[in-house]
């Protein structure tokens, strides 16, 4: 077997190897990353709705106070207003969804289903009040979602759900007595919640693994070549001429010219040893026919 392809068989065994190794881990890091990025996004999102909320709240409300005396106006609520804010983000990130979801809601449309209930309950009950992050089967596949509590901490909240009687007409009007009352001062109604299929974060990382797997063959196929023609440079072919040359003196050819190598290095020596080798056997030659 000649040298360079007993030297090409372990660069590409080692070259398997460390492909395999280096693609296990970074599939593992990158799907952990586009999840994360996707957590963060939804993060974002969330805090863009607490923003719209305490602007609705602080700015946008007592504006629009005296016309909900006579007709109720959704833009002064703070959980209408952030719906629809993030709605509207949604036209440019649709994998994203927002809900406000509520266990006794005023409007129906932020009512919790079955598993937003489980999630606020949890909340309910003193359990993992900041955050909750997890997955869920839906019918158009997997999802990921992330949620936080809403609990109500400005009592000029229950003006509208404390009571039917305290509550302003426009409201009741609007969407009857049996909605949205009975709320107390700390109390966890609902949670925002941010949901995005699984696809999206395994699509972004199956994406950049690709390209770092195709970028990782293309260095090591770069690497691979040029070691293969330092190596018929540097070894290959001074070792084949060397080889040719010692063939010669040994049928008993004495006028092959001495091998000449450049730099001092292990094949250097090895020619210097060969033209010594060589002057010897001239010699010896020379003695014997004397």
């Amino acid at each position: 077997m000649k040298l360079i392809l007993k030297f090409n068989l372990v660069f590409v065994a080692i070259f398997l190897i460390g492909l395999g190794v280096a693609g296990y881990l970074s599939n593992q890091l990158l799907r952990e990353n586009a999840r994360e990025e996707t957590l963060q996004n939804a993060r974002l999102l969330m805090e863009t709705a607490l923003a719209t909320r305490a602007y609705t709240a602080s700015q946008v409300g007592p504006l629009l106070e005296t016309q909900m005396k006579y007709a109720f106006l959704p833009q002064s609520i703070p959980a209408y207003s952030a719906t629809e804010v993030v709605n509207g983000l949604r036209k440019k990130f649709g994998d994203y969804s927002y809900k406000e979801a509520a266990l006794n809601p005023t409007n129906p449309r932020d009512r919790a289903v079955d598993w937003e209930a489980d999630v606020v309950n949890r909340f309910r009950g003193g359990y993992d009040r900041g955050e909750i992050i997890g997955e869920r089967e839906t019918p158009t596949g997997r999802s990921l979602y992330i949620a936080r509590p809403i609990q109500i901490k400005d009592p000029a909240c229950l003006v509208c759900h404390s009571t039917v009687e305290a509550a302003p007409k426009t409201v009741v009007d609007r969407y009857g007595p049996a909605n949205g009352f009975g709320w107390q001062l700390n109390e966890i109604i609902g949670m925002q919640v941010v949901s995005v299929p699984t696809e999206v974060p395994e699509q972004r990382a199956a994406v950049a693994y690709r390209t770092f797997m195709l970028s990782l063959a293309g260095v090591f196929l770069l690497i691979g070549i040029a070691l293969n023609l330092m190596l018929l440079a540097i070894v290959i072919r001074p070792v084949t001429k060397l080889s040719k040359l010692a063939d010669q003196v040994s049928l008993g050819n004495m006028d092959v010219p001495d091998f000449h190598a450049r730099g001092k290095d292990e094949i250097g020596v090895l020619a210097d040893s060969f033209n010594r080798m060589k002057k010897s056997v001239v010699q010896a030659m020379k003695m014997l026919e004397e």
